[in-house]
């Protein structure tokens, strides 16, 4: 299996995340949006866009880990953020990379961010969901 990121020419180069991933493999993977509970289902960050979008990214690279897998698999992040508005983007950028730490990668698929105006719990700021390619 390999996932290759690219940037083309033509496109900007957004730092955040690469504008296309040519994926090899067998299996397709396709984790459901992860919102900020721990194990126990308790919301973790209660109104902290950052410690929820680090919890969103470790509960995606647990579920990845179940299934054989990890960051380097994906392909193709979606992000859901309640009440966006692009001065948030830096709190964003800021999880993510505090759980690209704990878990020793640098998530940078494509992936598509949708302002929401409510997710599933009041309390729950961002859901992200992943699809990744395994061999």
């Amino acid at each position: 299996m390999a996932i290759t990121l690219l940037d083309p020419e033509g496109l900007p180069k957004i730092g955040a995340y690469r504008q296309v991933s040519v994926a090899t493999g067998t299996r397709l993977v396709f984790v459901a949006g992860q919102v900020a509970w721990d194990a126990e289902g308790t919301t973790v960050g209660a109104g902290d866009l950052v410690a929820q979008v680090e919890q969103c990214y470790l509960n995606i690279g647990t579920a990845l880990a179940a299934a054989g897998g990890s960051f380097d698999d994906v392909a193709k992040l979606t992000v859901y953020v309640v009440d966006w508005t692009p001065d948030k983007l830096p709190l964003f950028l800021e999880g993510a990379a505090r759980a690209a730490a704990k878990l020793g990668v640098t998530p940078v698929p494509p992936g598509t961010l949708v302002g929401v105006a409510a997710l599933d719990v009041p309390e729950h700021l961002v859901e992200i969901e992943a699809t990744a390619v395994l061999a």
